[in-house]
Order: C-alpha cells, then sequence, then structure tokens
C-alpha cells in the first residue's frame, strides 16, 4: 500500500470517458470514499456523461470537462489556458483513471499533493505522475482501477477483503448510478435490446434485429439505444432509437425483464445494475470488456457462456437461437 502523509481533504477523480469506462470505475470511487468518508471527492467528466454521476453519494462535485472544445491541434491551444481555472480544485490526491496525455496534464494542473495513474497508461501520461500504480495481469478494467484505489486504502472491498482476485466479488461491489427518469407508455416485462454501437463491426444487422424480435413475439421488445441505422419494427416491438436520453436509458434497464447489448457503454450500465443480461461480443474479448459480473450470459461465435465458466459454452448459433434462449431465461 502506498503511504500518504495524512488521509487526504480533498480526492479528484479524473475520468472524463467514456461511457463504459466511467461505469468501470464507479467501484473504484466507492472504495475510496469508504476509506476517507470526510474528504471532498470530485470527479472530473465529459458533459455528456455527467447524468451518470449525478446524485452519486461518493460525490461531493462534478467537475464538466469541455472536451469538445478542445479538439484538434488548434484544441490544444484553448486547453492549454483553461487549465489555469482548475486551481480552485487543486487537490490532495489526484487520480488519473484515464491514462493518455490530456487527462495526465488536466490531473498534473489540479495536483494538490500526490498524482497517481496507472501502469497501462498511453501517451507518455506515466511521465506526469508521482506514483505509478502497476497493474499487469489484471485483465478487466473494473480490476484495474480497483488496483489503483486499493494501492491507497488497502484491499478492504465492500463487504470484506477483496483479496487476490477482486472478480470473483463482482455483484458485490458498489455501483451507485441514478435511478433513471420514466418512459412514458413502456409498460414491465419487455425485452430491451441495445443492438448498435460506435464501436467498428460491433452492431447487429438491422436484418438480424428484425428477427430476434420476430422470433421473440408476441413478447414485447423495446429496441433503444443511439444509431444512424433503421429498423423495420415488428408489431411486438417500440422502436426508441435515438429517442431516448441516458436518464431513461437507465430506467429502461432497470426495468427490463431482460437486457440483450451489443458491446457498448449501455451492456456496461446494465452489467452494474441486473443479473438478467447477455451480452453480443462479434470480435472483442469479453475477458477484458465484456460484463464484469460473472453471472451475466455473452453470445461470441456461436456459442453462449457466462463470464464466470467461460468454459462451459452452449451452442446457438443464429440469432433466433439467441431469441429462443433469451426467452428461456424468463
Amino acid at each position: 500500500m502506498l503511504p500518504l502523509s495524512a488521509p487526504p481533504q480533498s480526492v479528484l477523480i479524473v475520468k472524463p470517458s467514456s461511457l463504459g469506462d466511467i461505469v468501470h470505475t464507479l467501484p473504484a470511487v466507492a472504495l475510496l470514499k469508504r476509506r476517507w468518508p470526510r474528504a471532498v471527492f470530485r470527479w472530473m467528466v465529459n458533459p455528456e456523461w455527467a447524468p451518470l454521476l449525478e446524485g452519486n453519494p461518493c460525490l461531493d462535485e462534478v467537475l464538466h470537462f469541455p472536451r469538445r472544445e478542445f479538439r484538434g491541434f488548434s484544441g490544444w491551444l484553448k486547453f492549454l489556458p483553461w487549465l489555469r481555472s482548475l486551481r480552485p480544485y487543486r487537490s490532495d490526491l489526484v487520480l488519473d483513471f484515464q491514462g493518455l496525455l490530456r487527462s495526465a496534464i488536466l490531473a498534473r494542473a489540479c495536483r494538490g499533493g500526490l498524482l497517481a495513474g496507472l501502469s497501462d497508461a498511453r501517451e507518455g501520461a506515466s511521465f506526469f505522475y508521482d506514483h505509478v500504480v502497476d497493474v499487469r495481469g489484471r485483465t478487466h478494467a473494473v480490476d484495474r482501477y480497483l488496483e489503483l484505489a486499493t494501492a491507497f486504502t488497502g484491499p478492504q472491498g465492500p463487504t470484506g477483503p477483496l483479496g487476490t482476485d477482486p472478480s470473483l466479488l463482482g455483484t458485490d461491489l458498489e455501483w451507485p448510478l441514478p435511478a433513471g427518469q420514466p418512459v412514458q407508455g413502456v409498460e414491465p416485462g419487455y425485452v430491451l435490446l441495445h443492438p448498435f454501437s460506435r464501436g467498428t463491426g460491433k452492431s447487429l444487422p438491422p436484418a438480424q434485429v428484425s428477427e430476434f424480435c420476430e422470433e421473440l413475439a408476441p413478447m414485447r421488445v423495446v429496441v433503444a439505444g443511439r444509431a444512424e441505422s433503421r429498423i423495420d419494427p415488428g408489431q411486438n416491438v417500440l422502436d426508441l432509437l435515438n429517442r431516448t436520453s441516458m436518464a431513461e436509458l437507465l430506467w429502461l434497464i432497470r426495468q427490463a425483464a431482460y437486457v440483450v447489448s451489443v458491446d457498448s457503454g449501455p451492456m456496461h450500465i446494465a452489467a452494474a445494475l441486473t443479473s438478467r443480461l447477455l451480452s453480443i461480443h462479434t470480435w472483442s474479448d469479453p475477458r477484458k470488456v465484456g460484463p464484469y459480473r460473472a453471472d451475466a450470459w455473452v453470445w461470441q461465435q456461436g456459442k453462449v457462456f457466462q463470464r464466470g465458466t467461460p468454459l462451459q459454452t452452449r451452442p446457438v448459433e443464429d440469432i433466433r437461437a439467441l431469441a429462443r434462449f433469451v426467452a428461456g431465461r424468463l
């Protein structure tokens, strides 16, 4: 455990993005707050993800990092002077969970005492740190972020010592996410499908979306998320693509009888909120970026398995068979 000369009176979390990574950071911040309940905790985040942190009991203040204003070379000319506005937020302990050059510079500007980051930081970010925490051997982002926290708190988990493998606790970790905002006209008992992702090659083709929904009929399917693609909704489908806010998405996930999502930020929100989840991975490695909880299901290469038992697979070759698998879980 890294020594501190005194308990910090202020802690700054630097994790501006992205959606899934912010969710992955929540247990580490909860651990830190439990260790130092009287410290003032602030989180620097991109404005579009700030709703995820609203009302978080671990945080005293959410600071907006206007990333879009600093894009490109000209953005750096704006970014460096903007750093001067951060002087009031200099903190005794600053933790850079982002691990990029810009986040390290931002963290350094807020450093009032000690600055630490991860050993897998990129773009030379580690040169700005006072301490680099070794996260080699930690595959999943949640485990890597917990390693940064426990470097200062010691291995104390929400229900006791984390031991050598915090991923084993899974559902015992704290995920303080907002309740969300109700979506009018949506009744409980539906399957929530999040079929599209910004990541290249992660989305389902619209034809497969239609097949999945048809196979579940007459069960209600709510399709949500952001997408440029259009779908041909059947009579059992409520198409909410590009029509929900972050607060409404949180509510939809909480209310769903089951959630099916491609590898995306909303999938990680679902993994934090419910065990009724199946994550679709076309090419990404579910050990690194899959649902964190051990009881969540993963579909990849024609097989389904639970993250906690990846060797115990079941053949589910196509999207219609996957829909029948989901129906069997209800």
